[in-house]
């Protein structure tokens, strides 16, 4: 079968599972800890963006931007770390959203790739819990990037790795700085949520399961 598209890159949190509920936790129970008071709203800002630049965003916000040494910031983004990955490490098969395994298969008989370009370090732990390990040709370590989103490196990094021309890939997303990071990257996006947010995809979804391959060949 000829196909137009020969690599999916898919984020984690909001596409493939729902994590933000955890993160959002971890990141009030430290911001708690630290006397700084963040609700669902805030939490809203800190969604697609890496570890250490959430927590610049949550002490810029409670202007103690200039409180903590750069060691000290990195001992809390490892702590809030710690928390989150105690509350991932309960994850099971149950918790892929509904859809994703047809999608998977059905993008496995058409030969196209499989990408993981997650902003965070826990995506490895939570394929293996999700169990669609066998399914992903390619887990992007945000580590090997110089930028997070919506800067376009982790998506032009798996792009790289596995050997496919940018105009041959789809990027997933469901926050705007990912959406913005896969057009930065040349590649054509596909938005999972709302619309009206997610403005700049290319083709937006409701839901993960409510993916058309036949709409983007």
């Amino acid at each position: 079968m000829n196909n137009k598209y020969k690599l999916f890159i898919f984020d984690m949190d909001g596409v493939i599972t729902e994590t933000s509920e955890q993160h959002y936790q971890a990141w009030k129970q430290l911001a708690n800890e630290i006397g700084i008071e963040i609700d669902r709203k805030f939490n809203e800002k800190l969604k697609g963006v890496s570890r250490i630049e959430s927590l610049e965003r949550i002490l810029e916000y409670a202007n103690k931007a200039n409180d903590f040494t750069e060691d000290e910031k990195l001992e809390l983004a490892t702590r809030k770390n710690e928390n989150y990955k105690e509350m991932i490490l309960k994850f099971t098969e149950e918790n892929l959203f509904e859809g994703v395994k047809d999608l998977f298969d059905e993008l496995k008989k058409r030969n196209i790739k499989i990408a993981i370009g997650s902003a965070s370090k826990n995506a490895p732990t939570l394929v293996r819990l999700l169990g669609i390990e066998n399914d992903i040709d390619y887990i992007v370590n945000p580590a090997e990037v110089k930028r997070g989103k919506p800067a376009p490196d982790i998506f032009l990094k798996a792009a790289e790795h596995l050997g496919v021309d940018i105009s041959e890939c789809i990027g997933v997303e469901d926050a705007e700085a990912g959406i913005e990071a896969i057009k930065s990257a040349g590649m054509f996006a596909v938005g999972i949520g709302d619309s009206k947010v997610l403005n700049k995809a290319d083709i937006v979804y409701g839901e993960t399961k409510d993916i058309k391959l036949e709409d983007l060949m």
